[in-house]
């Protein structure tokens, strides 16, 4: 898990759990997004057709040019998750084996639930990555001192305040989310903590399209909570490739990546003691019944978690106890599932050193730099682009 989610308007996820330009900044093909950081937006969503939104962050100085202004634009159509939704379930559930995106999971039920996750004992990511940033801020920024900071799936920006820290001379931070209340608490609240940083938010799923704003360079731009873990692998060069056509030679990408490690850690923190991670996954059943009308039960699916050790991949999947069939009435669809049969909910792909450094280069990213946790469970590397 690691996650930035897309979901339908009415349903909220989760602060974290995981692009070109017009040359710099256009759009990014392809790829499903998964999980790392909405909802019902607070307040009137933005129109790009008035330009940027100014929020209450604004401040002037008597005399002296405007400071801090938070500025958040609004990229992605606000139907498009409705519209994502149902063609990605119309697709899963046709198909051989049968799938849904992780990004589903993430409605205002399923949010809470992975907030917490991130604090059982089992699950470890979270913490392992929150300690790298705590611990190597400093080093991250002497390695790059960005003058733009650019945050994929940001959501409450929490984590990366150790980089804003660190990072001296940084002028502006462009946090990018799906959701509009996230992406305004956070703004709200950096502006109010920083008043020199220009905050620049960006609603937009970044896997499916996204344009950033003219700033200053170098450009940092970070993925972290290992949601890149989340994408198949032809979705994560297609991701790596947008992402390097976003920046310029000598820019750098931050990335955070689960490590493979003994297949009991691995397992346990997909599928903890308490039964957490069970409702997450199933929750995304409900998510499907509350916005197509489906008529799933979720008790009648059992959480499975698995380890692939030829992919170096986590599965997590939802078992069919009987022989059953689920109708979906918004896409006028019917579904058999046989006892026993598996429904793929998510890939969380691990990884080694060699093959993040391989997947970044032929991308056009050198790998330069790699920190992990204490415990070697998790890391951050730090990619500059050719």
């Amino acid at each position: 898990m690691g996650r930035h989610p897309v979901v339908p308007r009415r349903t909220r996820p989760p602060h974290g759990r995981g692009l070109r330009a017009l040359r710099r900044r256009s759009a990014l093909a392809g790829g499903t997004r998964p999980h790392a950081a909405h909802g019902e937006p607070h307040g009137r969503p933005a129109d790009p057709a008035e330009g940027p939104h100014r929020g209450p962050g604004t401040r002037t100085l008597r005399g002296g040019p405007q400071l801090s202004p938070f500025r958040l634009t609004r990229i992605l159509p606000e139907d498009a998750t409705a519209a994502a939704l149902r063609a990605d379930v119309r697709h899963g559930l046709t198909a051989d084996p049968k799938s849904l995106p992780p990004k589903w999971f993430y409605d205002a039920y399923g949010s809470e639930l992975f907030e917490r996750i991130t604090e059982l004992p089992e699950y470890y990511p979270t913490r392992a990555e929150r300690e790298i940033l705590a611990d190597r801020s400093g080093e991250i920024a002497a390695a790059l001192p960005a003058r733009t900071l650019v945050e994929l799936g940001s959501g409450s920006s929490e984590k990366t305040r150790y980089l804003i820290d660190a990072l001296t001379d940084l002028h502006t931070y462009v946090p990018v989310d799906v959701s509009d209340s996230a992406l305004r608490q956070a703004g709200r609240a950096l502006t109010a903590e920083r008043p020199a940083l220009d905050v620049h938010a960006l609603i937009a799923d970044f896997t499916s399209g996204l344009t950033l704003p003219d700033t200053p360079g170098p450009r940092l731009l970070a993925f972290l909570g290992g949601t890149i873990g989340n994408l198949l692998p032809a979705e994560r060069a297609g991701f790596l490739a947008g992402v390097r056509a976003l920046l310029s030679p000598g820019d750098a990408l931050l990335l955070g990546t689960d490590l493979v490690k003994d297949e009991d850690t691995l397992v346990r923190a997909y599928d903890d003691a308490a039964g957490v991670t069970a409702r997450f996954n199933k929750n995304v059943l409900s998510v499907v019944n509350r916005e197509l009308g489906a008529d799933f039960d979720p008790d009648a699916f059992e959480h499975v978690a698995l380890w692939d050790p030829r992919a170096e991949w986590i599965e997590m999947r939802l078992r069919s106890r009987a022989a059953q069939s689920v109708k979906v009435p918004a896409l006028d669809l019917a579904v058999d599932f046989a006892a026993g049969e598996e429904l793929r909910t998510e890939v969380s792909a691990k990884f080694r050193e060699e093959r993040v450094a391989a997947e970044l280069a032929a991308a056009g990213l050198d790998l330069t730099h790699w920190w992990t946790d204490r415990e070697g469970r998790f890391a951050l590397s730090l990619s500059v682009a050719r």
